[in-house]
């Protein structure tokens, strides 16, 4: 049944918190560097029109950035009260990147944030810019971290497991903060927040000039967020891609369910557009999809880089027996979820052992349950998996979230496209249905950037660490009851703090910018 299950209602807990702390986060991120580019223009010109433009879009950034310290205080939290398997396997290093997290958090922001909001008429013109910067800037610099820290749960790298406290040691930081997921996640996910900050804030601007009022600072306020916006989708949609390959050479799970691909083939063409079988599962023949539209050998190109090259579906990872490089440039052939959960429980087995052989002062059993650990670690959370089903993540949810983002995106890069071409003829006022597509993108930007999440999260199904440690074994020893209970209560509080943010933005929105109008 339905949340009958402590790691099935753990995992909703977790992702209804992260996913109300999503609804804050972007928005500030972006919102920071756009207030800022706002400010320096009135340094630099003495503008009093450009001061109270930034003074207004100060206000809506915070708000967001109050509720999203509350709601990420409670998600850093939860590692603890529901996840404490899996903190004491990876704490030494997942700790690490949320420590230094906690140092931007609640110094560099909280610090420079209150200067930015606060010290206007208490500092002078620069030592206020300077703070607004360091603002943006360490916002940033905190989600460097925890994107650094997530990146590691999907590519566990610079770590080395020590079986005689059962834990993995961080051994390279560097490994673990220049990974190449990290980095293509940290700059895909701020540019995706940077694209919604300038989504709303044309959003709103149209929304002041349909009702002709504020012309000036809704035209100059959508021209700073279009060339933002714009400038950070290129980068979005080319950090997608780096994206895409990084999942296809240490996620191919996760891949195959973004495409519905339950087969692989050379040359594997990408799915544009689609509709799934509902009825199709991994012990069938059925055709996986209803209809498509494809791009051909588009899937290859995708992930290999190479038109002609084998991309495996869902079937085949469970099957191996293909041949792919690993990380490390080898070719090796990928062995099927059974030998992987036997190589799995002979670790786990191993490790048992070797306390075994160690509290019996026998080194020589220690040595070679040692051996067999190693030997097999890759494959150490497979053996807590019993069959194949396990494997494969919510299909369905991960295809057309992934659709979802991308089709959004491609009418997102024609609404700046529009935007900055009638802001150039000078009748962008006079495009009511442009101004109501500005409208409507604001929820829709929110349905994109959540997506993504969906797409990451939900594709790496049921691993929290990528091979090593899935989540039917990181959960604590809590309750169903008891986590349940905690549940309702998080979504009451999260829905009364959206109400709350949602009525005093509709608030500051009304009241309107103090500006003169045009």
């Amino acid at each position: 049944m339905f949340l009958s299950s402590l790691a099935d209602v753990s995992r909703l807990q977790f992702a209804l918190t992260a996913m109300f702390h999503w609804i804050f986060v972007p928005l500030t991120l972006g919102l920071g560097f756009i207030i800022a580019f706002m400010e320096t223009k009135y340094v630099r010109s003495g503008d009093e029109f450009w001061k109270k433009t930034a003074k207004f879009w100060m206000n809506v950034f915070a708000v967001n950035f109050a509720i999203g310290v509350a709601t990420g205080i409670i998600l850093e939290f939860e590692f603890g009260t529901n996840w404490s398997n899996y903190s004491w396997f990876v704490g030494d290093i997942f700790g690490a990147p949320l420590a230094i997290e906690g140092i931007f958090a609640f110094f560099m922001e909280s610090t420079f944030f209150a200067i930015m909001f606060f010290g206007w008429n208490k500092v002078g013109k620069k030592a206020h810019l300077t703070a607004t910067w360091l603002t943006a800037i360490g916002t940033n610099l905190s989600a460097v971290w925890i994107l650094i820290a997530n990146s590691w749960m999907q590519f566990p790298t610079g770590m080395e497991f020590n079986p005689d406290t059962a834990r993995n040691e961080m051994v390279d930081f560097w490994a673990v903060v220049f990974s190449p997921v990290a980095i293509n996640k940290f700059l895909h996910t701020v540019t995706n927040a940077y694209v919604l900050a300038s989504i709303v804030v044309i959003g709103i601007s149209s929304w002041y000039l349909l009702k002709k009022r504020a012309t000036d600072f809704s035209l100059k306020s959508i021209k700073t967020a279009s060339i933002f916006g714009f400038v950070s989708l290129i980068v979005l949609i080319w950090t997608g891609d780096g994206s895409a390959y990084q999942v296809a050479k240490h996620q191919p799970m996760k891949l195959a369910a973004m495409e519905g691909l339950y087969r692989g083939e050379h040359g594997t063409p990408l799915v544009a557009v689609g509709m799934l079988n509902p009825s199709k599962t991994i012990h069938d023949d059925k055709d996986p999809l209803l209809f498509e539209i494809s791009i051909p050998q588009g899937l290859s190109i995708l992930a290999n880089r190479k038109p002609g090259s084998f991309v495996p579906g869902i079937n085949d990872i469970i099957e191996g027996g293909y041949e792919y490089t690993d990380h490390n440039g080898n070719t090796v052939t990928a062995v099927s979820f059974e030998e992987a959960k036997e190589r799995g429980r002979i670790a786990i087995n191993a490790l048992a052992g070797y306390h075994e052989a160690k509290k019996a002062s026998d080194e020589e059993a220690a040595q070679n349950a040692l051996t067999n650990i190693r030997k097999n670690f890759d494959y150490f959370g497979y053996g807590y998996l019993d069959k194949p089903e396990e494997l494969v993540p919510n299909v369905p949810l991960v295809f057309y979230a992934f659709r979802i983002m991308v089709g959004l995106g491609m009418f997102f890069i024609l609404l700046f496209i529009l935007k900055l071409f009638y802001l150039r003829k000078g009748t962008l006022q006079e495009k009511k249905w442009l101004l109501y597509a500005g409208i409507i993108s604001v929820p829709l930007v929110y349905i994109c950037s959540q997506a993504g999440w969906i797409v990451a999260e939900v594709g790496r199904q049921p691993w929290t660490i990528q091979d090593l440690l899935p989540i039917k074994a990181a959960v604590s020893g809590n309750s169903v009851s008891d986590v349940t209970t905690t549940l309702v209560i998080f979504f009451v509080l999260f829905s009364i703090l959206l109400a709350a943010e949602l009525r005093i933005m509709f608030n500051i929105i009304k009241k309107g910018p103090e500006t003169k109008q045009s």
